[in-house]
């Protein structure tokens, strides 16, 4: 250890491991300045992050997987200097603060009068605000949201539906009061003027920006016939939902709209809660367009083993019921099943009726169209999360939509730093994750278009490494009981590298370096 020239310096430099125990690609936990720090070593190179999961709090020591680094569910510390003597120089404030607060650290100067405002409460906004505070931003930070409650984990709604609210929050509210970030809850926005650059809410109150985000997300997609307003119809949004919905299908007939991540998740949830689980899909099988119908199959099979039924290639005509509530699901097919709770999950539509009447442009979807560093047509404003339209860089910059909460912290991060002028391009590779039944399917890429699938393992040993093909190249890969590998091919295509569909049908798997 090297001596520190002064007790009250901001920084200090440890030898924390020799150049034999930490081989390119893995990482290791150390202690720098009494506080734990995870090192990693990739394409060479020393990078020091926080070791703590900010998404499910879990070390990131453990995920000791080679070729690639973790990927923490929010921003970790700023990267430390580190040279070829392992020797790691990081600043204990920052390690200090960031252990006790989270990742920001900066804070408020009330001398300086820019305004950020961000439009939304979702990870999107977390992590920009974050940033900003990270890059020393000292100007005012204002986050607007229509929900009661501070930022949560909303992938969690699906998979554990009674749950505290208070439980899935992304930071206390120390955090914010800490990092001097404002939160208005309860509060939505009713209309943008980008001359006057201010935003005017639906209690008739306004606030000015210099630098505004727009990241409101959406909303479910609701039913359209006849009985969807029947009590006992709901769609999971928000903490409140999920335990509504808990507590209504407990020991009741639960029928289920719709077979994407929602309505499998949902329906994997109440196996053993429900009375009776039956799922409408609109498709021949679960997760068609996106896993395939090879994966889709096994997870209908992994389903119905425990009980839940399935009708494939229909859909609701009307909802019938008796004292304001479902009594009867009416499929186009004919059949009408019992029903005492319909869960909707059809899909979303983006929240963006505010910008009506703005200069913010819109897509035919209404999803608002930005550029890689998140910026809008609009000077000094950004959209971020599941509403924005972007470029993706392993897609050829074709403009996609992906309502994925990995995707939404990589969006609030380059948000940020564009805000700071430091022009940072979005090339993340989506990357997300599906819980069926305690078994994780995880994915990455971007499978649009796909034109085949190459399959390693056995789906019925349900251990299998599934790559999607398109133009002779894997454009993405989903997994199950086969980690590293998804977090590896994600590296890989984040790097810029092709993986060939002949490496994808090679025995040979040496070059995904798994342990």
């Amino acid at each position: 250890m090297e001596p520190e020239p002064d007790s009250d310096s901001e920084e200090v430099t440890e030898e924390v491991c020799l150049e034999s125990e930490l081989q390119d690609g893995e990482m290791m936990e150390v202690e720098v300045g009494h506080h734990n720090v995870l090192l990693v070593r990739s394409g060479g190179q020393y990078s020091a992050i926080g070791n703590q999961c900010t998404h499910y709090g879990a070390p990131l020591s453990k995920d000791r997987r080679p070729g690639g680094v973790p990927r923490p569910g929010l921003p970790a510390l700023p990267q430390g200097r580190s040279g070829k003597q392992q020797s790691l120089r990081v600043n204990k404030q920052t390690v200090s603060e960031t252990e006790e607060e989270g990742e920001a650290n900066g804070r408020r100067d009330p001398g300086v009068i820019h305004t950020v405002l961000l439009i939304g409460g979702g990870s999107a906004s977390l992590v920009c605000a974050e940033t900003l505070r990270q890059e020393n931003y000292s100007g005012r930070i204002v986050m607007v949201t229509r929900d009661d409650l501070l930022p949560y984990d909303k992938t969690t709604l699906s998979k554990v539906m009674n749950m505290q609210s208070s439980s899935i929050l992304l930071r206390q509210m120390e955090f914010f009061q800490w990092h001097d970030i404002e939160v208005w809850l309860r509060k939505e926005a009713k209309s943008l003027d980008t001359e006057s650059k201010t935003v005017t809410f639906t209690d008739g109150s306004w606030q000015r920006y210099d630098q505004l985000l727009i990241s409101t997300g959406c909303r479910a997609k609701e039913l359209n016939c006849r009985g969807a307003d029947l009590q006992n119809v709901h769609m999971l949004q928000t903490p409140e939902d999920a335990q509504k919905i808990h507590y209504s299908c407990l020991g009741k007939d639960t029928v289920i709209v719709g077979t994407s991540f929602i309505g499998m998740e949902v329906a994997s949830y109440m196996t053993g809660k429900a009375s009776s689980v039956t799922v409408i899909g609109s498709n021949e099988m679960p997760y068609q367009k996106t896993l395939g119908p090879e994966i889709g199959r096994l997870t209908m099979q992994m389903l119905a083993t425990q009980k839940v039924k399935f009708y494939m290639n229909d859909s609701v005509s009307q909802v019938r019921g008796e004292s304001g509530k479902v009594k009867e699901v009416v499929l186009k097919s004919g059949a009408v099943l019992p029903a005492d709770v319909l869960i909707v999950g059809i899909g979303v539509v983006p929240n963006s009726e505010f910008l009506l009447g703005s200069l913010v442009e819109l897509d035919s979807k209404s999803f608002v169209p930005v550029d890689k560093y998140m910026k809008t047509n609009i000077p000094d404003v950004f959209c971020a999360g599941d509403m924005a339209c972007f470029p993706l860089t392993m897609a050829r910059n074709q403009m996609v939509n992906i309502g994925h909460w990995q995707m939404a912290q990589a969006q609030g991060r380059i948000a940020a730093l564009s805000m700071q002028n430091r022009q940072t391009e979005l090339s993340s590779v989506p990357f997300y994750w599906t819980v069926l039944l305690g078994n994780t399917i995880r994915y990455a890429g971007y499978g649009d278009g796909h034109t085949e699938m190459v399959l390693k393992g056995k789906l019925e040993d349900m251990k299998f490494l599934a790559f999607y093909i398109k133009e002779d190249s894997v454009v993405a890969v989903a997994g199950l009981n086969f980690d590293p590998a998804i977090s590896q091919v994600a590296e890989i295509l984040a790097s810029g590298k092709v993986i060939t569909k002949a490496m994808a049908e090679s025995d040979d798997l040496s070059w995904l370096k798994l342990p």
